[in-house]
């Protein structure tokens, strides 16, 4: 295969990154929901985990425990680090991105929020989610906040 193939990702990318982007992402986006959730209805972190697991168990991940909550955390950190791939492996056709993070980042986020709240959710087994603004705002707040964050791992990733 030629090497500027479209298919192959540009010479500098490096995945360790993007990993850790991932860990970071979806670990600062856990830790929002569960305070979040803590705050405002008294939910333990164990059902947010097992809300992750409801996109594909449904109303089950709520009585499978231990093991729908540890399928969350995995769904969870699994779409943390393909967000952050993603603007990685675009960011290597338009170095843009990766040179302007506090641009760009915060625009992906919004992409980001979008693309969760109207597509992936309302496909999901759990559905689309009930209308609160206080928790929306926040979320598309943390959104920017995380696209930055997928931005600035990009650079990383990309050198």
């Amino acid at each position: 295969m030629h090497a500027n193939s479209a298919t192959m990702p540009a010479q500098g990318f490096r995945p360790g990154p993007v990993l850790l982007g991932g860990l970071l992402v979806g670990t600062f986006d856990l830790i929002f929901a569960c305070s979040w959730w803590a705050i405002a209805r008294d939910v333990p972190p164990i059902r947010i985990f097992q809300s992750i697991a409801a996109g594909v168990l449904g109303d089950a991940s709520f009585a499978g425990g231990m093991r729908s909550a540890l399928l969350g955390g995995v769904l969870h950190y699994g779409i943390a680090t393909c967000m952050v791939s993603a603007y990685s492996l675009v960011a290597t056709r338009l170095p843009l991105l990766a040179r302007q993070p506090w641009h760009w980042g915060p625009l992906y986020g919004l992409f980001l929020y979008g693309v969760m709240q109207f597509i992936v959710l309302p496909l999901s087994a759990a559905g689309p989610a009930k209308f609160n603004a206080p928790w929306i705002l926040a979320s598309i707040v943390v959104h920017m906040v995380i696209g930055v964050a997928c931005a600035f791992m990009a650079r990383r990733a990309v050198r």
